[in-house]
């Protein structure tokens, strides 16, 4: 092949062509088109990963890795505890009771979930407890509250609140429910206002008290891993026999994953049609500008040129215009990304998505699939337009044109 011929013809077909500027604008709005669409997906792509993301750090926090829960009555015990310690070193717990109440102070009133939890123990696997008890101590009725409850009940550092269970005191000819008083303590903030109107916390004695437990039984035990997915199927064979199952943070939350899937799925595609239509405007050029060279092809292809060499000249023209699109759109999704990333140009309302700061993470999983699939619809974007040029009829061309 005719390196150099190719090379001539394919940078004269590049330049602006003043007799047909159609041409040359049908060109030049598919490299806009094909750069603001791989642009829009590295930017959607890098939101929707950052957000999932941010999301997935949430409630990895306030659901724990993993959680043991009983299959039958005094199955999660004391002695699960310690086997569980000593099996597997690398790991933390921090066994919990939980049930639900109704929390009042004054006439305000707010209902929620309590866990009655070792604050050492908890402090070590859970950042947000500890950061909310920081300098206190957890005692016997001390009660931690999240932001969203203490906010609208008025509470201060002084403040006694009545909390009401579900566990039902006989009470003359009637049942009443159990009720405490607690001293509020302090409150956490997760980020997520689902948790912070509806989670407490207080001692584990507290509810063992209240709720007439043995000190040996628990409702359950959360566990920090750094490696969940892995560690989860260790602790089933463990735990195989022992009436006990254990369940991870997305499986607690895997309708909500799934659909955040989906929804980046769905959105992966319809911006990839951004860039299909785009493609559209490199076929449309290539094939004008077929059409408005049948005359030089034809001279070509007599003067001894290969059809090699004449698809060769038109598919290169073609991925010229693609491929200089998606590094133009590269460039401009990074720089995009970094000021994103860097200045708070959106603002997002912190108790709806857990953070006010727009989340960004582009996967590189994500950032290959893009490059790959606008290569592939350039690639056949070029190859019609290019088949074409070699079909012309030489003899009928030279002869009536």
């Amino acid at each position: 092949m005719n390196k150099q011929l190719v090379n001539f013809i394919v940078k004269k077909y590049l330049r602006f062509d003043k007799k047909n500027p159609f041409i040359s604008i049908s060109a030049i709005l598919a490299f806009i088109g094909v750069a603001i669409g791989v642009m829009v997906l590295i930017l959607s792509m890098a939101i929707m990963n950052g957000t999932a993301k941010e999301f997935e750090r949430k409630l990895f926090t306030m659901n724990y890795p993993l959680t043991i829960y009983a299959k039958t009555s005094n199955s999660v015990n004391e002695n699960l505890l310690v086997e569980l310690q000593n099996e597997f070193k690398d790991l933390k717990f921090s066994a919990f009771i939980s049930t639900q109440a109704i929390i009042q102070n004054g006439s305000n009133m707010s209902g929620g979930m309590i866990f009655g939890v070792n604050a050492q123990n908890e402090s070590e696997i859970n950042p947000i407890f500890k950061e909310a008890l920081n300098d206190f101590e957890l005692n016997k009725f001390d009660l931690i509250t999240g932001i969203g409850i203490s906010d609208k009940l008025l509470l201060s550092s002084d403040s006694k609140v009545t909390l009401y269970f579900t566990e039902l005191n006989p009470a003359g000819f009637s049942l009443m429910p159990k009720m405490k008083r607690f001293n509020y303590l302090t409150s956490f903030s997760s980020g997520l206002s689902a948790y912070d109107k509806a989670y407490m916390y207080t001692s584990i004695e507290a509810l063992q008290t209240l709720l007439q437990k043995d000190e040996n039984i628990y409702d359950g035990i959360h566990i920090h891993s750094n490696n969940a997915f892995e560690d989860i199927e260790k602790l089933r064979v463990f735990l195989k026999d022992k009436n006990v199952g254990v369940v991870g943070w997305w499986q607690q939350n895997g309708n909500f994953f799934a659909a955040m899937k989906m929804e980046k799925t769905a959105l992966f595609i319809v911006l990839m049609l951004i860039i299909l239509v785009a493609s559209l405007n490199i076929i449309s050029s290539l094939l004008m500008t077929v059409m408005s060279r049948r005359k030089e092809i034809a001279l070509l292809l007599s003067m001894g040129a290969t059809t090699k060499e004449i698809k060769s000249i038109f598919l290169r023209v073609g991925t010229i215009i693609g491929f200089s699109g998606i590094i133009t759109g590269i460039i401009l999704g990074f720089i995009g990304y970094w000021f994103l990333d860097t200045f708070d140009i959106v603002s997002l309302p912190a108790d709806v998505y857990g953070s006010a700061k727009l989340p960004l993470d582009l996967a590189m999983s994500d950032f290959i699939s893009i490059v790959i699939g606008a290569v592939v619809i350039v690639l056949l974007s070029s190859f019609y337009p290019a088949s074409r040029a070699t079909k012309i009829d030489v003899i009928d061309v030279l002869r009536n044109e």
